[in-house]
């Protein structure tokens, strides 16, 4: 995110919106462990995860980079989160190889799985704001929410036609693509090792976060992920840690509670909430649209240094 001095404009969405109060609460961190969990359902993903082995070898790492590269397009201003965006198309790029089910070439920029990441992330995020946080938004924010996920999904290659715009639409873009989900074994291994990465995977507070988000995660699963994915537990595990969830998340639910949890963890996304916390009025006190942060920023963008420090896979 660029530094509070030279803070661009407020972004894509602005203060007051339900994307800002949805993605900096403490509930993200739960919200992206099952979205990057959920991630290995789809078969083009589980091979580029698996070939570029970054989970295994930095799994805290590769956590924080891409709930870093989430959230900097969720608060950062627009040049950065155009920044951002580009060096991961970039990056992705270069991620393509041979799915081993199918047997076809696959590539991470793929429009379909890049709508899949996508929405499991902006789904799973509220997902657990809803359980965990402070309960379901107001109709009208719910709506805001959504019309902004389509905004934001504008950064990605999806199609823009096919991204859902309400809750009803994220149903049925599950009941529609689910006939094409799988898992294998290499899948299976990904996720299962994401949702409770052992400690010699990263270092000690992530080991621990891991384990104790984990069965909160799998508490929010409808039972056919749970089963697909064979993350099945006790329904009286998710309803007695479901409380203790939620005085934990009420006992942190502040900026300085969320950014201690955060920073201690997974230290670049903590920076680029600090920074969205003591940001100042920016030089364009507005919101603008990606096409209008594409036009006046195309020749000031940052580094590819600076936005590199997001998105390394």
């Amino acid at each position: 995110m660029a530094d509070l001095a030279t803070s661009q404009d407020y972004g894509f969405f602005g203060p007051g919106s339900p994307t800002w109060k949805v993605w900096t609460g403490p509930t993200a961190l739960i919200g992206f462990q099952r979205s990057v969990v959920l991630e290995h359902f789809d078969p083009d993903l589980a091979a580029a995860v698996a070939d570029m082995r970054g989970i295994y070898t930095d799994p805290r790492g590769r956590l924080d980079r891409t709930l870093a590269y989430f959230l900097t397009v969720a608060v950062a201003d627009g040049r950065t989160a155009i920044a951002a965006s580009d060096h991961l198309m970039r990056v992705h790029a270069a991620a393509t190889g041979i799915e081993p089910i199918s047997g076809k070439r696959y590539s991470a920029n793929n429009p379909s799985s890049q709508l899949w990441i996508h929405v499991t992330g902006w789904h799973s995020v509220l997902k657990c704001y809803e359980m965990y946080g402070p309960g379901p938004l107001s109709a009208a924010e719910e709506k805001q929410y959504w019309a902004e996920s389509v905004i934001a999904a504008g950064l990605q290659t999806c199609k823009p036609a096919d991204v859902p715009s309400s809750r009803a639409e994220v149903r049925d873009y599950f009941a529609a693509v689910r006939p094409h989900l799988c898992t294998s074994e290499r899948a299976h291994q990904g996720m299962h090792y994401l949702l409770r990465t052992p400690r010699r995977g990263g270092n000690a507070r992530f080991w621990a976060l891991s384990r104790l988000m984990a069965p909160a995660t799998i508490a929010t699963l409808p039972a056919w992920m749970g089963k697909l994915g064979g993350f099945e537990q006790p329904a009286a595990i998710g309803k007695a840690y479901g409380p203790a969830v939620r005085a934990a998340v009420r006992a942190s639910n502040s900026p300085r509670g969320a950014l201690r949890i955060i920073s201690d963890t997974l230290p670049e996304t903590g920076r680029i909430l600090r920074q969205h916390h003591r940001r100042a009025v920016p030089l364009r006190p507005e919101t603008v649209t990606p096409a209008q942060a594409r036009e006046i920023y195309r020749e000031t963008a940052p580094s590819t240094n600076e936005s590199a420090s997001i998105v390394r896979t």
